[in-house]
């Protein structure tokens, strides 16, 4: 008798042995499925602007990191081979096309192939021909214009600075948001929300961008390189680059003389420099006019004491309205005035009509 109540109370015990276990099991599974939910999505950029809108759109769903490494340049920037690890072992790519980072389509590629989410942020977006630039042309004769071809622009035939126009940048962050929500779509309503308030600052800073074009007296500026033909399309301002698309497209002996009477003509008093460009060139046009140094940011990269600041793409937009407002004061051209608001408003009645934010008053009276 005693031995059979000592075999089932052995059976009981061990039965409780192997339960316990698997609840032990199942739990630490739980913890661990949990745990991974909790990770946040890793996401590379190559650009600042797509990095800051990835952040603002994601919040803490996202882990973004800049491939290109502060003062860095996306045109001339190369990775390593643990850069292209890191890469293949995130959850996205987001890189802006269009010809704008000459490594950026080996990574998409061996993204692709690895199955990481690569997202072209340009690709569906209208995009303006460099044909429509006026740098190194500004309406001289044939022959400086002839001259002009004789460059390697280096971003093929349209201009890829898209982000540095607010109402075109709200088209790039939409498809920053569809592709955040196909890797975590239970956070959809999250993604939407912060979207949202990212469009909202978007258009606000594009209205505040033409006021101050508007109330301007000029509508001429000398910078570095071409990378602000998208203001002159939406503001009707005209950029005088001392580079074309890429900064290493430095003019000639005679497009340099050329420009240097240019800005000798029209009164500008100010080159805009930018952080993160080197040019002699510009500091030649400078010398030679005795133009006083002005900053724009082209907010492709960030230098080291701009990220220890946490300036954002909104601050940094802010502050190239400030020294644009300086620039344009003291030129002495001809506003752009009604012509200028004529061709905005027209545009924003077609956007506003395209994306539908009927909620959003942004006509420009």
């Amino acid at each position: 008798m005693w031995k059979n109540v000592l075999k089932l109370l052995f059976i009981g015990f061990t039965f409780l042995v192997i339960a316990s276990a698997c609840g032990m099991e199942e739990e630490q599974e739980t913890r661990s499925e949990e745990k991974e939910e909790e990770q946040p999505l890793q996401i590379y950029t190559t650009l600042f602007a797509w990095e800051d809108f990835a952040n603002k759109i994601g919040g803490e769903e996202v882990d973004v990191i800049n491939l290109v490494p502060a003062g860095g340049d996306a045109h001339s920037f190369e990775p390593t081979s643990q850069t292209m690890i890191d890469v293949v072992e995130s959850d996205a790519f987001i890189f802006n096309g269009a010809g704008m980072e000459g490594f950026a389509e080996e990574i998409n590629k061996m993204a692709q192939e690895e199955g990481v989410l690569s997202i072209e942020v340009t690709k569906g977006i209208d995009l303006r021909s460099f044909t429509d630039d006026h740098a190194h042309e500004h309406n001289h004769n044939e022959e400086s214009e002839a001259s002009s071809e004789e460059h390697d622009h280096g971003h093929g035939e349209v201009d890829p600075h898209i982000w540095l126009d607010p109402v075109i940048a709200v088209e790039a962050a939409e498809n920053i948001k569809d592709a955040l929500i196909k890797l975590r779509p239970e956070q959809k309503e999250t993604f939407e929300d912060n979207f949202a308030d990212l469009k909202e600052q978007l258009l606000d800073l594009d209205k505040e961008f033409f006021e101050m074009v508007d109330a301007a007296e000029g509508h001429q500026f000398i910078v570095s390189h071409s990378a602000y033909g998208y203001w002159e399309d939406r503001y009707g301002l005209e950029q005088i680059g001392l580079a074309g698309l890429a900064p290493s497209d430095e003019p000639s002996q005679k497009q340099l003389r050329e420009i240097i009477e240019i800005v000798k003509d029209s009164g500008i008093q100010h080159v805009m420099l930018e952080k993160n460009v080197s040019s002699k060139v510009t500091e030649v046009v400078q010398d030679e006019v005795g133009a006083e140094a002005l900053h724009l940011h082209n907010l492709a990269s960030l230098v080291q004491e701009e990220r220890d600041s946490g300036e954002d793409y909104f601050s940094l937009m802010k502050q190239n309205m400030d020294n644009l407002e300086t620039a344009l004061q003291l030129s002495g051209d001809t506003a752009p005035s009604q012509k200028s608001s004529d061709h905005h408003e027209d545009e924003h009645e077609d956007y506003e009509h395209e994306v539908s934010h009927d909620d959003h008053d942004h006509s420009h009276n």
